[in-house]
């Protein structure tokens, strides 16, 4: 299925030189702030109190989100769970005058205090303490996670093509997410569970991006013997952009409505997933396939012995002589 269809194929890798300067130049910024203002982690690395309250009618969330901020809580997470009028609410570690922590017993009574002073509303149904020990343990395991999930990439690209593919492919996508991470350090946007399970699945989707066109580039060595690696590449990226434009667009379009419609529930998981999909058709367009021409990937990489009768490379072919 297309869009439509490019006739004339477009000379990416003329400007892939200048465009992955540029991409340096963003990732090298990234590490710098993930290094100087490093992650704004929610209370489920950090620790904190959690708490479920429940209201006679639809919980009015501004409302809640106004009075708990003039406790003095600025990094909470609130949400409806369940059904609109059961809330949840997550506030992070809090310590008084004297620099001791306030238990959670006491950080809850304040809460609803605040939400219900005539008692007559709103009930508070569960409190829960997630220490830092647990936020650290989450932290390995998703460290853990994004390891596991990038030397599997590498491995399926490299049975599925040739190590140049593979080193270029991870190469792009640890360039997808050290970028989505120095937006959220930049920023200082919260970085929680959902945010990380965004990042994960910009992996894949961004690996998936990079597959189609690597397909692409050695279907064009088998079809097109006479045009040297560039124009292979170029041709590639050409033909796939209708197929890009659809697939990328529906993803972007609901992404979208939970950037908009999701609510603070959605909108960081949402916004890291726009940044992954934008940033993934670049690396995968500029970054990846330029680092395989680069690494210096041929024809006789990834055809061998298909050879037809009246095909004949061009002197001007620099696989010239190279045996297929």
């Amino acid at each position: 299925m297309e869009f439509f269809r490019i006739k004339k194929d477009i000379p990416f890798m003329r400007h892939a030189l200048v465009l992955n300067a540029v991409s340096l130049v963003t990732f090298i910024a990234a590490v710098f702030f993930l290094w100087h203002n490093g992650l704004h982690l929610s209370i489920e690395f950090t620790g904190g109190t959690v708490m479920e309250v429940t209201y006679p009618q639809t919980a009015p969330l501004d409302s809640i989100r106004s009075k708990v901020e003039k406790l003095g809580y600025t990094d909470t997470q609130i949400q409806n769970f369940g059904s609109s009028r059961d809330v949840m609410i997550r506030l992070p570690l809090q310590k008084d005058s004297d620099g001791k922590m306030i238990s959670s017993a006491d950080q809850s009574a304040s809460v609803m205090q605040a939400l219900d002073p005539k008692g007559t509303g709103a009930k508070l149904q569960r409190v829960e303490f997630v220490g830092p020990q647990v936020g650290k343990e989450l932290a390995l395991d998703g460290l853990k996670a994004l390891v596991f999930v990038i030397i599997g990439i590498m491995v399926y690209l490299s049975f599925r093509f040739e190590w140049k593919f593979a080193v270029a492919g991870i190469i792009a996508n640890l360039h997808d997410i050290v970028i989505i991470l120095g937006f959220f350090a930049f920023f200082q946007w919260e970085f929680s569970l959902s945010v990380l399970a965004a990042v994960l699945a910009v992996l894949g989707y961004s690996v998936n991006e990079s597959v189609v066109i690597f397909d692409r580039i050695r279907e064009n060595f088998r079809k097109y013997r006479k045009m040297n690696t560039r124009e292979v590449i170029d041709n590639a990226i050409t033909s796939t952009i209708s197929r890009t434009v659809i697939t990328h667009g529906s993803t972007e379009m609901m992404v979208l409505a939970m950037l908009v419609f999701g609510g603070p529930t959605l909108f960081y998981f949402a916004l890291a997933l726009t940044i992954g999909i934008l940033f993934g058709i670049y690396s995968s367009v500029f970054v990846a396939a330029a680092l395989a021409m680069w690494l210096g990937v041929t024809r006789e990489d990834l055809v061998k012995g298909e050879r037809k009768p009246g095909d004949e490379a061009r002197s001007d072919d620099p696989n010239f002589g190279a045996q297929v």
